[in-house]
C-alpha cells in the first residue's frame, strides 16, 4: 500500500476530486496536493531529505500560467526531473493530453506507471491504476483511449523522424527550417531531399490530398 501520495493538478475542483477520492479508498495514506510543479519538486524534494519519501505521483501535464513565474512549465518538465533523481518512484499521468508522440514519450522513455485520460469515468480508472501499479512494475497500467492511441496501427509503423517531421509541419516550419532541426538531433534524414521525399511517403501512408490535409489526419488521430 502507498503510504504518501502527491497529487499535482492546477484546476481546484479537479485537485479537490482526486484528494477526496484517494482519502476515501486509501485512508491510512499520507494525501498531500499542489497547483504548480515547482511546489511539487519542492515537496518531492523536501519529503526524500526528511527520510519520509512520497512513494507515489498523480500528475496533470497542462498546467495554466498565471501572474507566478514558474521554471517547470508542465508536468512533463517535472516527471523528467523527477526521472533524472529516482528512476523508481510511480508516477501516474493524469491528462486530457492523448497525442501519440507525448503518450509514446511518457511511456517509453519517462517510463510513467500508468497514463489515466480525463474523462467521464476517469477516478475510476485511476483508482484502479493505483491498485495496479502497487504490484506491477514492467507493464503500465493505460486507460482505453490511450490504449487506442498506442496501439494505432499507423502510429507504430511511423519512425521518429516521420513524428518530428509532422510536429514541425503542424507548427509551420517551412522544410529548410525543418532540416535546421533536424541537424541538431543529429538525424539521417536532414537533407531538404531527404525531408521531401518522407513527406511524400506521409501523405501516401495517410491518403492526404496535400500537407494541410495531412496535418488534419494525424491531428484527428492523435498522432500529433
Amino acid at each position: 500500500m502507498f503510504k504518501k501520495i502527491l497529487v499535482v493538478e492546477d484546476y481546484d475542483s479537479i485537485n479537490m476530486g482526486i484528494v477526496q477520492a484517494l482519502s476515501k479508498n486509501f485512508s491510512q495514506t499520507e494525501i498531500y496536493s499542489t497547483k504548480y510543479c515547482d511546489d511539487a519538486w519542492l515537496k518531492i524534494q523536501s519529503a526524500a531529505n526528511n527520510e519520509a519519501p512520497f512513494d507515489l505521483i498523480i500528475s496533470d501535464l497542462s498546467f495554466q500560467e498565471d501572474y507566478r513565474e514558474t521554471k517547470l512549465k508542465g508536468g512533463a518538465d517535472l516527471i523528467s526531473l523527477i526521472r533524472t533523481y529516482n528512476p523508481t518512484l510511480k508516477i501516474i499521468v493524469y491528462s486530457i493530453e492523448n497525442r501519440y508522440i507525448e503518450v509514446s514519450d511518457l511511456i517509453d522513455r519517462l517510463k510513467v506507471n500508468a497514463y489515466i485520460s480525463k474523462g467521464r469515468n476517469s477516478i475510476e480508472d485511476l483508482l484502479n491504476a493505483i491498485t495496479y501499479i502497487q504490484t506491477e512494475d514492467s507493464i503500465p497500467y493505460l486507460s482505453s483511449d490511450i490504449k487506442d492511441v498506442t496501439e494505432n496501427s499507423t502510429s507504430l509503423i511511423l519512425q521518429e523522424e516521420d513524428l518530428l517531421i509532422l510536429r514541425f509541419l503542424s507548427q509551420g516550419f517551412s522544410q529548410n527550417d525543418i532540416s535546421a532541426k533536424l541537424k541538431e538531433y543529429d538525424s539521417s534524414v536532414a537533407s531538404i531531399s531527404s525531408i521531401e521525399k518522407r513527406i511524400s511517403k506521409l501523405k501516401t501512408t495517410f491518403n492526404s490530398r496535400n500537407t494541410t490535409h495531412l496535418i488534419s489526419l494525424v491531428k484527428d488521430l492523435g498522432i500529433i
